[in-house]
């Protein structure tokens, strides 16, 4: 998973216990991969579950409707950020499981590409783990369209997927951050969402193709999916565990 460097080095899983605020989680992670890039962390893995939270690209803030569309988030207990990676508007609640993993690299440019398939994998792998039947690849009018966004589908009905995971990267002299969202449980307000400030923003989509994991494996809990990223990590590379209140101090955060 690390390229640019001279041998592996263990991967430090962050289990962050509760969100720190809509614009501080996503500040900390850009604070972790300033860190790694300078040498003061090494590979870290974090994770977390988010407050309500909609993060727009830089594109949607240029279309007419962003004002509205923002609004209409809040109307419905949703923040709207501004995120510096990705495509289209993405929504997350305490449902999801955000994952960012930062690694230090020398050579961070030069492996951007494969990161999204590779990692897009190693999540539909996690999801198979624990019985959802998911794959990679775009799929016909979902929300932040991507190449590598994973789905999944129910064996009864495969001719209807969901998108369950979106990925975004950021990539900068000496490291990078690779950053995930995957939705577990409570489907039906990020579907609401979406629905609204996609109307606002004149965007087309299909809301049918947003879901969860539990709509596909009843049952299944945010709890569940992080055990299982986890194991999907450690089939990959070595991994230590951290307390996060040690990460916290580095961000100017509190655990």
């Amino acid at each position: 998973m690390q390229q640019g460097q001279a041998g592996p080095r263990a991967l430090t899983v962050v289990r962050q216990d509760r969100s720190l605020g809509a614009a501080r989680d996503l500040e900390f992670g850009l604070e972790l991969l300033s860190q790694a890039k300078t040498g003061k962390i090494g590979p870290t893995l974090r994770l977390y579950r988010p407050v309500p939270t909609v993060a727009f690209g830089q594109r949607d803030t240029r279309l007419p409707g962003f004002a509205a569309a923002a609004q209409a988030c809040r109307d419905l207990g949703f923040e709207p950020l501004v995120r510096k990676a990705g495509g289209r508007a993405a929504a997350y609640h305490q449902g999801t499981l955000v994952v960012d993993h930062v690694e230090p690299d020398t050579d961070a440019i030069a492996g951007s590409k494969l990161r999204f398939g590779f990692f897009g994998e190693l999540l539909a792998g996690a999801l198979r783990g624990v019985g959802v039947q998911a794959a990679v690849g775009e799929i016909p009018g979902e929300y932040c369209p991507g190449e590598y966004s994973v789905h999944g589908s129910n064996p009864g009905d495969p001719s209807h997927p969901v998108k369950l995971v979106g990925t975004a990267q950021r990539v900068v002299s000496g490291g990078w951050l690779f950053s995930s969202v995957i939705v577990v449980e409570n489907s039906a307000p990020i579907r609401r969402v979406l629905t609204e400030s996609y109307a606002a923003l004149g965007l087309e989509w299909d809301p049918a193709t947003a879901g969860a994991a539990n709509d596909l494996v009843p049952g299944l809990t945010v709890h569940d999916l992080e055990d299982a990223v986890i194991a999907a990590y450690a089939g990959h590379t070595s991994l230590r565990n951290a307390e996060f209140s040690s990460y916290a101090g580095l961000a100017g955060g509190e655990a």
